[in-house]
């Protein structure tokens, strides 16, 4: 397992690649291991950051239910400044709302699968990263989705 800290508007990012794939994306403490598949990352969440990207294209795993990959497949399709509530994708998953939104919290790739575009029918819903739906607030702002702050 390698790890690499890369600083952002939304704070410090550790990202972690596992056997060639990234496999989470934390706030915590600094690391500064140096591979191709870490740079990559890095570079593309700047470009996230810069407004240059709005797409990821890395190699991603997710570790977890059946559920939790698929939530987080139906996170990845949510283009870029838009969003859904966890009712769509319970609909579109057959699961329950509230399942869809403990996947939606357990997302162990913010960002890159980004969660933060999954709404709660009547709020924000919540964030797990960062500082909370502070981090949250921050992202939809970023991607031009701030009209639905209003």
């Amino acid at each position: 397992m390698h790890r690499l800290t890369v600083e952002t508007p939304v704070g410090h990012l550790t990202l972690t690649e596992t056997d060639d794939a990234i496999t989470r994306v934390s706030w915590e403490a600094r690391h500064a291991d140096n591979t191709p598949l870490l740079r990559e990352a890095s570079d593309q969440i700047a470009a996230y950051f810069a407004g240059e990207r709005h797409d990821f294209d890395l190699p991603l795993r997710v570790e977890g239910s059946k559920l939790q990959r698929a939530t987080c497949d139906a996170m990845r399709a949510i283009p870029f400044g838009e969003t859904r509530t966890y009712g769509d994708l319970a609909r579109d998953l057959n699961a329950p709302a509230q399942a869809i939104g403990q996947t939606c919290g357990g997302n162990p790739i913010p960002v890159i699968i980004p969660c933060h575009r999954v709404l709660g029918a009547t709020s924000l819903g919540g964030f797990s990263g960062g500082t909370g739906i502070e981090t949250k607030v921050a992202l939809l702002r970023h991607e031009g989705a701030a009209s639905l702050l209003l």
